[in-house]
């Protein structure tokens, strides 16, 4: 079969719309549009541009679809609280989404050209990324600030974004803005950078200028967690290259002090600085949701964020189980309470639907077979990135639990028809 331009150019662009379904700002103030728009462009590739249907695909898929829906009906009705229908029908849209998106790539493209679709689509965030950064010296005196309901920022003709706040960070007297590429904040597109970052080093190995590039940028984004994943992927790219690529010595110190000095910079500041409130929250949204489900751990207060928020502005950790983890980890929580959202994607999945729902999902998000070279560092990234940022139950992430579902009911399958 025949990998003509046209069928590139579709793929990418269904991955890149993936990816920008999750975090995105084209889908932040312009959810229902964007997602109706992405629901219908599937849905034409698939009925007008698919050369045949494959029916252990389309049969594993379908059973995954209707697996997901089944268990968001019975959260939608046993949450312990009164959740919001509409709320529901978005999560309907991400399996959905992930569900016919995978459809696509398993029935008539190989795991070679998903993986190529991915790789295309990163490096157009990689490219816009690295415009948006340079742009902001030239550009910071012209931009206008655009608003919704959940969030506002400041652009240039919609092209190029930068929060409201203009995020700056100093960096040894050099104050520059934080990079937050086509997303609602640099967390997320740090996200993506380091999977790029992944795919150039492991898997696509053809660019090595590119390797530098994207490191570069996550160093724009000034997130902690970025830079912290860019240091492991580059402490192992350099135990498997090092030795046989004399060129990485310059590279080294070129790259691998600053990161090390800037990750340490950070990391001091949000512990002991100024910056403290970033870690407290982040160490709150893990702790606060965990509690939350061992007190409704069969199904979970309900996915609707909203309520999440009500319930988690009420719930108090006793001071007793504060003391306790203190005493085990030897961080104090300064956070007692919240109205926003947690930042936690894994805690926040037990709280919303209970320990049985988010086990068997996280299970079936480990089961993943779109990546596999170097799976283990892969999904390390993975789930370091769903830990920081609320990304989980977007479609992107969802994607992989899909995949996740259809490998193991394609091996069920086959296994009792080897046995018949």
């Amino acid at each position: 079969m025949i990998y003509s331009l046209r069928k590139q150019c579709v793929d990418a662009i269904l991955m890149l719309m993936l990816i920008l379904s999750t975090g995105g700002l084209l889908f932040v103030f312009n959810r229902n549009i964007a997602s109706l728009f992405f629901l219908i462009f599937i849905l034409f590739v698939l009925i007008f541009m698919e050369e045949k249907w494959k029916k252990s695909t389309l049969n594993s898929i379908v059973i995954t679809f209707s697996t997901l829906f089944f268990m968001g009906i019975i959260n939608y009705y046993f949450s312990i609280t009164e959740q919001i229908a509409n709320k529901y029908f978005f999560h309907l849209l991400t399996i959905t989404l992930a569900s016919l998106l995978l459809l696509h790539f398993k029935n008539n493209r190989t795991h070679q050209q998903l993986t190529r679709s991915l790789y295309i689509a990163l490096g157009l965030i990689v490219f816009h990324s690295f415009f948006n950064f340079i742009a902001y010296f030239f550009l910071k005196d012209n931009l206008i600030i655009i608003a919704s309901e959940y969030h506002e920022c400041e652009t240039f003709m919609n092209i190029f974004f930068y929060s409201t706040e203009r995020a700056t960070a100093s960096l040894y007297g050099l104050e520059f803005c934080r990079n937050q590429g086509l997303f609602w904040e640099p967390g997320v597109l740090q996200v993506f950078l380091n999977m790029f970052f992944f795919l150039e080093a492991f898997i696509i190995k053809k660019r090595k200028f590119l390797l530098f590039l994207t490191a570069v940028l996550i160093l724009t984004t000034y997130s902690t967690t970025g830079l912290a994943l860019l240091l492991i992927q580059f402490t192992v790219y350099l135990f498997n290259e090092y030795t046989a690529n004399k060129w990485l010595r310059p590279f080294v110190l070129v790259l691998g002090i600053p990161i090390y000095m800037i990750f340490s910079f950070n990391i001091e500041e949000k512990i002991l600085g100024d910056k403290e409130w970033s870690f407290q929250k982040r160490y709150f949204d893990l702790v606060q949701p965990f509690f939350i489900a061992l007190e409704h751990p069969l199904t979970g207060i309900g996915s609707d964020v909203e309520q999440f928020q009500s319930m988690r502005q009420e719930f108090f950790i006793f001071s007793s189980s504060l003391n306790t983890l203190q005493e085990k980890t030897g961080v104090e929580s300064k956070v007692s309470s919240t109205d926003k959202g947690s930042s936690n994607s894994i805690t926040f999945l037990m709280a919303a639907m209970g320990f049985p729902t988010a086990i068997l999902l996280i299970y079936m998000f480990f089961k993943q077979q779109i990546i596999n070279d170097k799976k283990w560092l892969w999904m390390f990234i993975m789930v370091v990135s769903v830990m920081s940022e609320p990304l989980l139950l977007k479609p992107f992430f969802f994607l992989f639990i899909v995949s996740g579902f259809t490998y193991v009911y394609y091996k069920m399958t086959s296994h009792k028809q080897q046995i018949g």
